[in-house]
């Protein structure tokens, strides 16, 4: 049976994996870390919970090995917007934080998730139906942690033999836990926007397409990759993922089909938007659909009428 450890199990990620994880194998069988966020209600009394700094390595393998984990779900970082506001801080966390992780899977024995990004292309890359391989050239200081980490994660795995596997998320949606510091963050402040004062400043332009994918996607994903045979992959790290391509007045037009009186507009955050302006606008995920079967269940339409209804009950409920 599956001993698993979820690292950043606090974060917009983390929270709803760990739940569903025990859901899957048991709760007692699912440790979640934190370290600076506190943990939910719902995260603390579903399942064990301790504080870990994944920079600490001496702590994060006396976990492991005391705990007896196989499988690491590593989502310990610092994303996009606020990593390029503490470069250095982002490196040691995104960067050593993952070498700590990988360097005990290798002395125990676990598989290891780790979350890559559209983060880790570039102004170079191409940007419409973005191959599984191409140029990858970040020039921000988070898409640099993941393709470092992309590669670090392939050569555990042809070094030691390390099982390590990941995909790369788009913008992620969750109507659970609010976003921490990424630039695709509009994608869900603007559903307690439109609940609460029926408006919503964008701080990315109108037109910025970007890909996208509702949180039980994202789970799914990182749950389904982790359970596939090793011998139907041919990619193990960097699987391009998507389940939705759309701009912030594409999505407000969605929104306004269920609250009509929805409007928007735009302060454009300088920092932001250039960070959106270099990933892609849509990557081709066909890799990941042929080699472990990933198939989205949400499109824009369903996403919106889902997140809608459980933002306006979360609110009620305040």
């Amino acid at each position: 049976m599956a001993k698993i450890l979820v690292t950043g199990a606090t974060g917009q990620i983390g929270a709803e994996l760990t739940l569903a994880l025990r859901e899957r194998h048991g709760a007692d069988n699912v440790i979640a870390a934190g370290h600076r966020r506190e943990p939910s209600g719902n995260l603390a009394q579903t399942g064990p919970y301790l504080s870990l700094d994944v920079r600490d390595a001496a702590a994060l393998d006396a976990v492991v090995s005391g705990q007896r984990i196989t499988v690491i779900y590593h989502l310990a970082a610092l994303l996009s917007a606020v990593a390029e506001e503490q470069p250095l801080q982002a490196w040691d966390i995104n960067m050593n934080g993952l070498l700590n992780v990988l360097e005990s899977a290798r002395k125990h024995g676990c598989q290891v998730f780790f979350p890559s990004s559209i983060a880790a292309f570039g102004p170079g890359t191409p940007p419409f139906d973005t191959p599984q391989d191409t140029v990858q050239h970040p020039s921000t200081i988070y898409g640099i942690t993941k393709v470092t980490g992309e590669l670090l994660c392939d050569y555990y795995h042809r070094r030691y033999g390390v099982d390590a596997r990941g995909v790369r998320y788009p913008g992620l949606i969750s109507n659970q836990v609010l976003p921490g510091g990424g630039t695709t963050d509009y994608a869900v402040d603007i559903f307690y926007a439109a609940v609460k004062q029926r408006h919503y400043d964008c701080f990315l332009r109108a037109d910025t397409q970007l890909d996208m994918m509702y949180m039980p996607d994202a789970i799914q994903a990182a749950i389904q990759l982790m359970e596939t045979d090793a011998h139907r992959l041919t990619h193990r790290n960097g699987f391009n993922v998507t389940a939705m391509s759309f701009t912030p007045a594409q999505l407000a037009a969605e929104i306004q089909q269920h609250v009509p009186g929805f409007t928007i507009g735009y302060a454009i955050d300088p920092l932001r938007q250039a960070i959106a302006d270099s990933w892609p606008r849509h990557m081709d995920d066909s890799a990941a659909r042929t080699e472990w079967g990933w198939q989205p269940h949400y499109d824009l339409a369903a996403m919106v009428t889902d997140m809608l209804h459980h933002i306006t009950a979360k609110l009620r409920n305040e």
